[in-house]
């Protein structure tokens, strides 16, 4: 197994001053960045600071000093994992436990506070940026507009989600290192299977292969869902349950790891047992519909190309009805980033991107399952790099 190297200090400096670039182009003096549990990576991307059972924040000038923001539990690993140059590290109550746990930590402040401080070695702040508009708190939002009453209060998140698609060779590293994971754990867990299992101790097996093979946990941000049978596996997200899974039906397994903060995930079908005809004919459709389309997926391709052929190969051996969509989008330090691929966006194929495709074929009346695999954007074109499905799937389904 190889395990890359985490990300150097001097990359997560690269990444702060690429922010900077785009705000000098948008006229904004400061931006305020959150991360939740959800979104882990909005302050990681910048810092390499992911706290545990807390939130964390980042606030970045124009020029100067960062203050990268932790709560009082995490405070000491952010004092190890905080590898931006130039930065300190602030504790604050409001990012702290979501119970609102008391802490009598020396040196904390609140957000107000620490606008203030901003506002005063940066007095000619007019233009405020924030990131994470899905998930930042009203209690730092109100804060942020009180102390800087009379800025205008931009959403940046289009500029920083578009610094993410597109992966350096460190990155790279790191996410080749999960895609070998997770394939290693569909290798070793599949053959584990056995009818009888609740679909809560499947979870285990993969949770327990994950860890042993090094990863940091699972993917962002769900653990291994193990779908069993004509009901549980129509539903797309999901926690699992009791039941104890059967010969003949349908299992859809998504499960992924995460290691150094970034992501690699498999989703896929099982049967035990004897496997219906009409199961074999729809796993292998998803399975070569997914083939041809991902062959499209050249650097320089509008991906409406990509999804149209995903869905013109459906509709061709009678499966479109069963495609509520085709997902095709980014991949990194969270499973699923944006910006999104779609037929209306025309976003462009390029290289260094990371992507996942995702066939998936819902409401038949034996149940629904996933073929989702990750791909790296070459300059010859799209690289499977995920394992298991593309050597599993032909050898069970056919």
């Amino acid at each position: 197994m190889y395990y890359a190297k985490d990300i150097e200090g001097q990359e997560y400096l690269q990444r702060v001053n690429a922010l900077r670039a785009k705000m000098a182009e948008q006229n904004v003096d400061l931006v305020v960045g959150y991360s939740n549990l959800l979104e882990i990576a909005i302050v990681r991307y910048y810092c390499g600071f992911a706290p545990t059972n807390e939130n964390s924040a980042i606030v970045i000038p124009a020029e100067g000093e960062v203050v990268v923001c932790s709560g009082q539990a995490s405070y000491d690993d952010c004092q190890l994992k905080n590898k931006l140059p130039n930065s300190r590290i602030a504790i604050l109550p409001e990012i702290g436990e979501v119970s609102g746990f008391e802490y009598d930590t020396e040196g904390q402040l609140e957000f107000e506070e620490l606008f203030r401080q901003i506002k005063a070695e940066h007095p000619g702040v007019k233009r405020v940026g924030f990131i994470g508009r899905l998930i930042f708190p009203a209690i730092i939002m109100d804060k942020l507009r009180k102390v800087f009453a009379g800025c205008e209060i931009v959403d940046m998140d289009d500029i920083h989600y578009e610094q993410r698609i597109r992966k350096s060779p460190a990155e790279i590293e790191l996410l080749k290192t999960n895609w070998e994971i997770v394939s290693e754990m569909f290798n070793n867990v599949i053959p584990q299977i056995k009818p009888g299992m609740t679909e809560r101790h499947i979870e285990g097996l993969f949770m327990g292969e994950m860890m042993r093979l090094g990863a940091e946990s699972y993917v962002q941000s769900f653990s291994p869902m193990i779908a069993s049978g004509q009901q549980n596996s129509f539903v797309s997200m999901r926690r699992n349950e009791m039941r104890p899974v059967q010969e003949s039906e349908m299992i859809s397994i998504g499960a992924g790891v995460c290691y150094g903060g970034y992501n690699g995930i498999i989703c896929t079908p099982l049967v035990l047992g004897d496997i219906p005809q009409k199961m074999k004919d729809a796993v292998m459709c998803a399975y070569d519909a997914l083939n041809f389309a991902s062959a499209k997926m050249l650097p320089g391709t509008p991906c409406d190309v990509v999804l149209n052929a995903y869905t013109d190969y459906l509709t061709k051996y009678g499966y479109i009805d069963y495609c509520p969509y085709g997902s095709l989008h980014s991949t990194g330090m969270l499973e699923c980033e944006a910006p999104v691929f779609s037929v209306n966006n025309k976003r462009v194929i390029e290289e260094n991107m990371a992507i996942c495709i995702d066939a998936y074929f819902k409401g038949m009346e034996w149940g629904s399952f996933r073929v989702e695999d990750c791909y790296l954007i070459g300059a010859n074109g799209a690289q499977r790099m995920t394992t298991y499905n593309d050597k599993a799937l032909p050898i069970l389904f056919k």
